[in-house]
């Protein structure tokens, strides 16, 4: 194996370590604040959701984003992510006793390289 692929495979499990750890700080935050996370990394057949949880009757999906700082965790989160994060959302409504009727809401939690958390609460309103 060469330097430069050794280089990349540890700069990725850092990089997967991190999010990992900013996921956990994430829903640390939530449950705090009341609004319990019931689900990590859940998959549906769009992709995965990092974090849901229940703030009452109403769920919120939860995409974390870290990096140096949160401006740069901001721009990591793409178009094609959101809509992939729609499809998997909708598939986890299914579940629940509401359907698509059940109130939801998006977030986007943004942690920069000191662990600060940005929330930015039903962020894919229009």
């Amino acid at each position: 194996m060469r330097c430069a692929e050794v280089g990349r495979q540890m700069t990725g499990a850092r990089s997967y370590q991190a999010g990992l750890a900013a996921e956990d700080q994430v829903a640390q935050l939530y449950d705090r604040s009341g609004r319990s996370v019931c689900a990590r990394r859940w998959r549906g057949s769009g992709g995965e959701i990092d974090l849901i949880a229940r703030d009452g009757s109403e769920v919120i999906f939860i995409e974390v984003k870290q990096s140096k700082t949160h401006a740069q965790a901001a721009e990591h989160l793409t178009p094609r992510q959101m809509a992939r994060i729609y499809a998997s959302a909708s598939e986890f409504l299914a579940g629940e006793p509401k359907g698509q009727l059940t109130d939801v809401r998006f977030d986007v939690a943004l942690v920069d390289g000191m662990g600060r958390i940005e929330v930015l609460e039903n962020v894919y309103a229009a």
